[in-house]
């Protein structure tokens, strides 16, 4: 387990970068060179937010996260899974929606709730490991696993095994053993909501949808088949209205999507290797640096940080998911202002005044 030392100069040491590259357009040299960090290493060295306006900067996956919020690592209808990735931050939007969606999946009965994988990092961008999106706080993957009854240890959370919908034994084939129409109704919900932009899961769920869905099929061209998502999908909601700086996806097509676009997964043409070219040149491979993400992810890093209980979703910290503190978010109070974040509002409970 990484120590609250190293996690310490891992974000120290992102923000001494940051302070270098904006000082060296003004003629200064550094004192020392060094290996320039990537994207991924300044980002995903941050253990918190930015205290600043909450934003999505850039594209799904190619962006950075300004004032995220948390979800809470429990809540009545989530548990937060892998809690050791940090990966619990949002668009305060998100984040809303995720409350939201956590209770109607209890209601269509999902158990008692949703298993929440990764959303984003404290301050978004590339990340260190796994996903190339999520880097604007609008992604979140669910497990196709409902929430049982009991809230999880920390350790059941990192080591609970996926499980995949998938029949391993065929080709891209459901396993009716695991597939249910509650799995099948928890996927059109998300989709159905207005938010949402699109949900991808696998070849095979998609194709399955395809086939037994009986209900209103409006959204169902907003369910996207993709590569994996056999043991979770991923939610993808819209560019807020107030994150000018985010940048959206073209539009689904018309349709619902069970047409040629998904028979082509069905055929060898996506899972062939590539044939290798011999008269190829090695090419060294080139990592996403700072300088490729839009210019005000620099301010995100270089920000200083808030903390957690101001940054998390209805102000408390849980206590199984705690996460060191960042240099900045450490000074006395005379050197930096009380945070205020914005965090969402909790959506009435059902017979509560409007």
């Amino acid at each position: 387990m990484t120590s609250s030392f190293a996690r310490y100069s891992t974000g120290w040491a992102a923000r001494a970068f940051i302070a270098a590259a904006l000082i060296l357009p003004l003629g200064l040299e550094p004192a020392l060179s060094a290996e320039p960090q990537t994207a991924k290493q300044l980002f995903g060295g941050m253990t918190l937010p930015s205290r600043t306006a909450p934003a999505s900067l850039g594209s799904y996956a190619k962006g950075c996260l300004s004032g995220a919020v948390a979800l809470p690592a429990d809540g009545p209808t989530w548990q937060a899974m892998r809690l050791s990735r940090n990966r619990r931050w949002g668009n305060p939007h998100m984040i809303a929606f995720l409350e939201r969606f956590s209770r109607d999946a209890a209601e269509i009965g999902w158990g008692s709730g949703i298993l929440l994988g990764d959303i984003s990092q404290p301050r978004g961008g590339p990340m260190l490991t796994g996903h190339a999106s999520h880097q604007i706080g609008l992604d979140a993957d669910i497990w196709f696993q409902p929430k049982p009854a009991r809230p999880m240890s920390v350790a059941e959370r990192e080591n609970k095994p996926f499980v995949s919908m998938l029949d391993k034994t065929k080709f891209l084939t459901v396993n009716p053993e695991r597939w249910t129409p509650t799995h099948a109704r928890l996927v059109m919900r998300a989709a159905a909501e207005p938010e949402v932009d699109r949900v991808f899961v696998n070849p095979a769920i998609k194709k399955k949808l395809c086939e037994t869905w009986t209900g209103d099929r409006t959204s169902m061209g907003k369910i996207r088949p993709i590569y994996g998502h056999d043991e979770h999908f991923h939610i993808r909601i819209k560019c807020p209205a107030d994150s000018p700086g985010c940048k959206p996806q073209a539009a689904v097509a018309p349709g619902d999507g069970c047409d040629k676009s998904l028979a082509w997964w069905f055929t060898q043409e996506p899972w062939a290797k590539p044939k290798p070219n011999p008269n190829a040149k090695p090419v060294k491979p080139r990592f996403v640096m700072l300088s490729d993400l839009p210019q005000a992810c620099s301010g995100v890093l270089a920000a200083p940080s808030s903390s957690e209980a101001a940054s998390t979703f209805g102000g408390a910290v849980p206590v199984s998911a705690s996460v060191p503190a960042a240099p900045d978010a450490i000074m006395p109070p005379a050197a930096i202002a009380d945070p205020s974040v914005p965090v969402p509002t909790r959506r009435p409970s059902a017979g509560s005044a409007p």
